[in-house]
């Protein structure tokens, strides 16, 4: 996987079979998890709980079970942002590395992993309202640096971005994918802006998902789309948490309906814009705590409720009727 970038002389046709080929999940699991739920709880009596454990046992093929769990974290800058924003990314990326955010306090307090990927912060891709942030051969090779931070063994994870002032872009891709107004992707009048001038540069050619990502997305999109695919071949359930995660996973489902199934959204952050792109994919948040922290937060504590929901469903319990 780590050569799909340089497979053929076209490296878009490498990520585009990858996704024609993806597996579906597996009803043998998922029926035999309902049917433990039944005899413990009654039906439907574990409610979302019963549902986690069989989207967990679907896509990993086995009894639910979450032993090495990894919250993915990537990072890039766009010269769209500006200097300052800029910073604030690699100032959020220190504050993580020095155990000082509270995504660290979640993860370690929980005996969860935690990796930062920084994707060159020091050279921000192209402004997305004037050029394309990305060469295609670019795009493909962080797609394919993407597939390697799911490696290890890992059984579930969560994919997500340290981008605090960079939410024209998500909104761009949603602009271009889903169609307007903007105000359903952005409620930042600047972020409006950028998004609505990017997408009106790039016209007609944007609508194409693999070229909406990477004339609208940056590197951080690029690798989240990389590592929701790898976790899909790979059979890892997959917890989307924040924009930049939800515009990743909008341009593989635009590319195969299909390519996402293995997704769930983490968490709600409370806002209308949220709402929308969730509704936009078809997905209803785990959890709806309205916060708006967005470096993980959320898809760790959705982790911990995946972890409670399997050990309840392994434990040697007496039927509850």
């Amino acid at each position: 996987m780590a050569n799909a970038a340089t497979a053929t002389g076209l490296p878009f046709d490498d990520i585009r079979t990858v996704v024609q080929n993806l597996s579906g999940g597996d009803e043998r699991a998922v029926a035999a998890v309902a049917a433990r739920n039944d005899e413990l709880f009654g039906a439907e009596g574990a409610g979302r709980l019963g549902k986690l454990c069989e989207w967990l046992a679907a896509w990993s093929g086995k009894s639910p079970s979450v032993t090495r769990p990894l919250v993915a974290l990537f990072a890039g800058t766009h010269a769209a942002q500006g200097a300052q924003a800029q910073g604030n990314v690699a100032a959020q990326i220190a504050s993580i590395a020095q155990g000082g955010a509270p995504i660290n306090h979640i993860c370690s307090s929980q005996e969860l992993g935690l990796k930062v990927f920084d994707l060159a912060l020091a050279y921000p891709v192209a402004n997305i309202a004037e050029d394309a942030a990305l060469s295609e051969r670019d795009c493909a090779a962080t797609i394919a640096f993407g597939m390697e931070a799911v490696a290890g063994g890992l059984d579930l994870m969560v994919a997500g971005s340290c981008m605090p002032q960079a939410g024209f872009s998500p909104a761009a891709i949603f602009l271009a994918l889903h169609g307007g107004p903007v105000t359903k992707w952005t409620d930042d009048p600047g972020d409006a802006a950028i998004a609505n001038a990017a997408v009106a540069f790039h016209g007609a050619a944007a609508r194409d998902p693999l070229e909406a990502l990477r004339r609208l997305g940056g590197r951080e999109t690029a690798a989240i789309a990389g590592a929701i695919l790898a976790a899909r071949v790979q059979h890892v359930p997959l917890f989307l948490d924040g924009r930049h995660a939800l515009a990743a996973a909008a341009v593989l489902q635009a590319l195969d309906a299909d390519a996402i199934s293995h997704c769930m959204l983490a968490q709600g952050h409370g806002s209308m814009v949220d709402r929308c792109m969730a509704e936009a994919l078809g997905m209803v948040p785990l959890l709806d705590l309205s916060m708006r922290l967005d470096s993980g937060e959320g898809g760790a504590l959705a982790m911990m409720m995946a972890r409670s929901a399997a050990a309840m469903h392994g434990a040697e319990l007496s039927a509850i009727t």
